[in-house]
């Protein structure tokens, strides 16, 4: 019955032009969801990476100065000493 329905509504010239439009119209809504999925995808990716680079940024500047530190209380009373501080 209702393949009788349809059959009968697409059978007439401008419903099949409706439809084909309406075809037309769904692919093209649902291209542009996609494409916008894809876009916020996007900017969590990004936003993921600059998070990344700040935190590896920062890990880079504790380990300088864990290099640059001071190994003992003598090198401490020598820099004293010698005005470096």
């Amino acid at each position: 019955m209702i393949a009788g329905i349809f059959g009968g509504i697409a059978a007439t010239p401008w419903m099949r032009a409706a439809l084909r439009f309406g075809a037309i119209a769904l692919t093209i809504v649902l291209f542009l969801l996609s494409i916008r999925r894809s876009g916020e995808r996007v900017g969590r990716i990004a936003e993921r990476l600059e998070i990344t680079e700040k935190a590896n940024e920062i890990q880079r500047r504790m380990l300088e100065a864990a290099a640059r530190r001071l190994r003992d209380r003598d090198e401490l009373v020598d820099r004293l000493r010698d005005g470096g501080f």
